[in-house]
């Protein structure tokens, strides 16, 4: 019962309360942090690498409608990479989509996802974690504080005026002592017991929703260096012109034979047609000169 009675001194109560309310707050932020972490992973577990070309749009909206991602999502989505196509014509009517990459297939990154979706980004900021993390270090500073406080209150009342003050004295400094020692002995313990639990909620309710949600966010989102893409378009970019440069090449020869062969089907056959109305009018002239001398000579006899 005497020991007892020591938890209702103030130094103690208030290394109690303290330790209380820290491990209380401690675990509603946890909570709230789980809860947020847990909604995040059973939305995106449902997208699959594949089809995410078509439903980019429904990640896109609901990652922009949440005010937990919101601002992550953002900042993401400029590191984003898609895979554009392009509408080539054949013929008259006939249209074929082609990609402008070769290399880059469904949606891309070219930042690595774990720089935007991690500890900070995701927990710690959401909620005043330093000061979580300083509560050990404040209950074990109350240890030192209360023990020195209640041996300087303690030699402050020894009173040896007379025998009997005297004793009185001894005997109420010896139960400070011992009330000082159990401070230094409640505060380090609960700081402790503090630092168990917190480490314990973190790992269990932080940290492993986290990782959950960084190797969805790794399968669904391939990495890619931007120096890479930028080589990939500048090695399409490259056969696109060496293919022009063979097509302006080309393009003498094939006029050449396409002149060639229209004036062949069209021009020779209208040239002969030609010649050959002229050879029949020229006989039909010659013909007609002779018909008119035998005439004049007929006419002279």
């Amino acid at each position: 019962m005497d020991f007892l009675k020591h938890f209702t001194d103030i130094p103690i109560l208030i290394v109690i309360t303290v330790f209380v309310i820290s491990t209380i707050y401690c675990f509603s932020k946890y909570v709230y942090a789980c809860k947020n972490l847990s909604i995040l992973i059973n939305f995106m577990k449902n997208f699959k690498k594949n089809d995410l070309n078509f439903r980019f749009k429904e990640i896109d909206e609901w990652m922009r409608n949440n005010p937990y991602v919101s601002t992550i999502w953002s900042e993401f989505r400029n590191t984003l990479v898609f895979s554009e196509s392009i509408a080539v014509k054949q013929g008259q009517k006939e249209v074929q989509y082609q990609n402008i990459s070769s290399t880059v297939q469904n949606i891309q990154t070219t930042t690595d996802p774990l720089y935007f979706f991690n500890e900070e980004t995701l927990i710690t900021s959401k909620f005043n974690f330093k000061m979580i993390q300083t509560i050990p270090t404040v209950l074990t500073g109350f240890g030192p504080l209360f023990t020195f406080l209640n041996i300087a209150i303690a030699f402050g009342r020894i009173d040896f005026s007379t025998q009997e003050k005297t004793i009185a004295s001894v005997s109420n400094f010896m139960t400070s002592m011992q009330t000082a020692a159990l401070v230094s002995v409640i505060a380090v313990g609960s700081s402790l017991i503090y630092l168990m639990i917190e480490r314990i909620l973190y790992n269990k309710m932080c940290k492993s929703p986290l990782n959950k949600i960084q190797e969805i966010i790794g399968n669904l989102f391939a990495s890619i260096s931007a120096e890479k893409f930028l080589y990939e378009l500048l090695r399409e970019s490259k056969l696109q012109n060496n293919t022009t440069a063979n097509m302006i090449a080309e393009i003498p020869n094939q006029f050449k034979t396409a002149f060639n062969a229209s004036t062949s089907a069209n021009l020779v056959p209208y040239l002969e047609n030609l010649i050959f109305g002229l050879n029949q009018l020229n006989k039909q002239l010659k013909e007609s000169v002779n018909s008119n001398k035998s005439d004049v000579v007929d006419e002279l006899f």
